[in-house]
């Protein structure tokens, strides 16, 4: 039987190795995705991240990182019930022994300890791609069962784009940075209040992103209404590390959202195209985005009418 030492993430001198870890899943799991130093350390950094207690390092018998693990937290919140989320991976070798239910153990845990700390219900989730069979199966094992499908869709940019067509009195424009910060959260917020799994964002939380070295103001587009009102949203996102090593030209509407009073006026679809143009002026050749499928304004059927296409779909399951 492997021996398996689990310990607390140490810092700066774990980036390395957590990112080659985790590369090296990608290598076989093929999920289009690429972990640098860079981005580790600004998530694990994110202010209402605690990396001491929420991530878990899992090293075999010679010392070899072949397991981690996070969870992560909404911000504290007043609320009858708090969902953790976790997510792990463990190298290619290692795989189908006990180590993942290690993992899963060591998540189960950590919620009775949040139970006992706040004193609330909670809930762990687990997230896998459709075709991660193996992971799936693993997850309903453990007792976790299918509570929601969000798909992954893209957009060739090669393809004609249509005008967006704005409100009378309604501008765009792209973020000014810290002038606009607080409106944009209180934005942010009524636009997805109504969403599964909200969670308020906070000031500091989109401070701390906006430092990204590849975040760009110019893709980071607002519409406001006549009285000044900051209406709609769509932010705009290019991966250029992730294109450089994946050999991609993709882009991203990371965030798209209308608040609440400004809904069914034709915003969303404005800004959503709007955004698709500033891509495509940046050179971008597929656009992509993620949706919840069971999304309460109807995003999906929004996104398929601006010639957007389901490539692959990803699950969420929860425990109990």
């Amino acid at each position: 039987m492997m021996t398996l030492t689990m310990r607390p993430y140490a810092g700066e001198t774990d980036l390395e190795a957590i990112a080659h870890l985790l590369n090296t899943c990608e290598a076989v799991d093929q999920l289009d995705n690429y972990y640098s130093v860079r981005d580790l350390r600004l998530e694990f950094s994110e202010p209402d991240f605690d990396s001491t207690r929420n991530l878990r390092l899992w090293h075999d018998g010679d010392g070899k990182l072949i397991g981690f693990g996070q969870i992560w937290f909404p911000p504290e919140a007043e609320s009858q019930e708090l969902g953790g989320h976790l997510w792990f991976r463990v190298h290619p070798d290692a795989r189908g022994d006990r180590l993942e239910t290690e993992i899963i153990g060591w998540g189960e845990a950590r919620m009775h300890e949040i139970w006992l700390e706040r004193g609330v219900s909670v809930k762990l989730y687990g997230h896998a791609r459709d075709k991660q069979t193996d992971l799936i199966t693993l997850l309903e094992n453990s007792g976790f069962t299918l509570v929601r499908q969000f798909l992954r869709m893209e957009r060739s940019l090669i393809q004609p784009i249509p005008a967006p067509q704005l409100l009378e009195g309604f501008t765009v424009r792209h973020s000014q940075g810290e002038a606009d910060l607080e409106a944009w959260v209180e934005m942010h917020n009524q636009s997805f209040i109504d969403h599964w799994n909200y969670h308020p964002l906070t000031v500091e939380t989109h401070r701390h992103w906006m430092t990204d070295p590849e975040y760009c103001p110019e893709l980071d587009l607002v519409a406001i209404a006549p009285d000044g009102t900051f209406a709609a949203f769509c932010y705009c996102h290019i991966p250029q590390e992730q294109n450089h090593h994946l050999e991609h030209n993709d882009g991203w509407i990371g965030m798209l959202g209308t608040r609440r009073g400004f809904r069914r006026m034709g915003l969303g679809r404005a800004m959503l195209l709007t955004g698709l143009q500033k891509l495509k002026a940046a050179g971008i050749e597929i656009a992509k985005l993620g949706v919840d499928t069971e999304n309460p304004n109807r995003a999906q059927t929004l996104y398929e009418s601006t010639g957007f296409r389901k490539a692959h779909a990803s699950l969420s399951l929860s425990n109990p």
